[in-house]
């Protein structure tokens, strides 16, 4: 049976996260805040944000950097993930730094139909 398979990759994903938690965080992003959340140079991020942008998953308002619908629900689907991984492994006794880390690798290989079936398994066991 075929997995399902992401449109994005890791990288876009990170950065649709990194600009929703940004959004969240501050009520607006701009790219200098994705570079300092990432860790990654202005010019690199500068990059990252004209092919978001070609894709339709961005736009730009003078300085701030808005989701677009499709962005908004990359975004919140690649956190749900996150943030799920995250809690599940603190929960069994993983160290928070590691299971942030884990959880970031996760969320990126782990199809929709599989997620939420471990969602709907663990999430009701564990209180996740």
């Amino acid at each position: 049976m075929k997995q399902e398979r992401h449109e994005l990759g890791k990288s876009s994903e990170d950065y649709l996260e990194s600009i929703l938690r940004i959004i969240r965080e501050k009520g607006a992003c701009r790219p200098t805040d994705i570079a300092e959340l990432m860790n990654f140079s202005k010019p690199s991020v500068s990059v990252a944000l004209k092919k978001l942008e070609e894709e339709g998953y961005i736009h730009r308002e003078d300085w701030r950097i808005q989701l677009t619908e499709a962005g908004k629900q990359a975004a919140a689907q690649t956190f749900e993930k996150h943030e799920f991984f995250r809690q599940l492994f603190e929960s069994i006794g993983i160290a928070p730094e590691v299971a942030e880390e884990e959880a970031c690798s996760v969320e990126h290989v782990i199809s929709e139909d599989s997620f939420h079936k471990m969602q709907a398994h663990w999430g009701k066991k564990q209180g996740v």
